[in-house]
């Protein structure tokens, strides 16, 4: 059986990074090939669909490429707000593709497996049934949509298929003294910590998965050592941006920064006129 692969990357990543994983380009075409292999089946094409300007999917469009596998970038926003945002684009991109699949190449598949929880997609499915193809749904345990039971075999869940296991216990307090010293120390060099560097500096600098500094920033949110401001920039495009403040009165703060890392801090932080 001669099958195509199309694959809602954003919706599958998602679900799988709520849970603590993080799923690579790498991770995913190892088990594409595995489970053709298991099954006896061959993939004719795979696609995968996603805004891959995203900050998560920084380089992951190159190493899909490298897989063999055809991405589809899709605009969905820029990167700095919810300016001219798009949503559902690459499900939209995804389900005209199949239908010009199933109208210009229907002689060189037998059927689709679809790699998603999103029930938008059952007007889809019902499509590819009516033109006589088979159709899968591959998702995740408790992200699947009730409107896409029947098309999915619920002892194959893509968590179990990629051997993932149980996800690392993560604490986010072992990661606190060096990760305050980290945003310090970028304070003090630039003008402003925006959301986006801050993230990438913790998870190139703590060694850690992008799911993990995400939810050490909300532990550090939620204890309240770390703010979450919008900043006017007359630099950007569209004049605004996130930026993340430490406040240096905090007893979590202040006791892993001397005195005169926490002087220069609020005197950083009177020059944005933010505290």
């Amino acid at each position: 059986m001669r099958v195509i692969v199309l694959i809602d990357y954003e919706n599958i990543w998602g679900g799988l990074s709520t849970r603590g994983y993080e799923l690579t380009p790498e991770k995913l075409a190892d088990f594409l090939r595995e489970y053709a292999h298991k099954k006896g089946i061959e993939f004719a094409a795979v696609y995968v669909y996603a805004n891959f300007d995203r900050e998560e999917f920084w380089r992951t469009q190159t190493a899909f490429e490298k897989t063999e596998v055809f991405t589809r970038h899709v605009f969905s926003k820029n990167s700095y707000t919810q300016t001219d945002y798009r949503r559902n684009a690459a499900d939209l991109e995804l389900m005209l593709e199949a239908q010009e699949l199933l109208l210009t190449r229907n002689s060189v598949f037998d059927a689709f497996f679809i790699m998603t929880g999103d029930g938008d997609f059952l007007p889809l499915i019902r499509r590819i049934r009516a033109w006589g193809k088979q159709v899968r749904v591959i998702g995740i345990q408790g992200s699947m949509h009730k409107s896409l039971q029947n098309y999915w075999e619920a002892d194959e869940t893509l968590e179990e298929m990629l051997q993932l296991g149980s996800p690392e216990n993560y604490d986010p307090q072992e990661d606190l003294p060096a990760a305050v010293r980290i945003l310090a120390e970028l304070q003090l060099k630039m003008p402003y910590i925006a959301s986006t560097k801050a993230r990438t500096a913790l998870k190139t600098r703590l060694n850690r998965s992008l799911p993990q500094v995400k939810q050490f920033i909300r532990r550090a949110l939620a204890d309240g050592w770390l703010l979450k401001l919008e900043h006017s920039d007359a630099s950007l495009r569209i004049g605004r941006t996130k930026i993340y403040i430490i406040h240096p009165e905090h007893p979590q703060v202040r006791q892993y920064l001397s005195e005169d890392v926490l002087k220069a801090l609020s005197h950083s932080y009177r020059q944005l006129n933010v505290v």
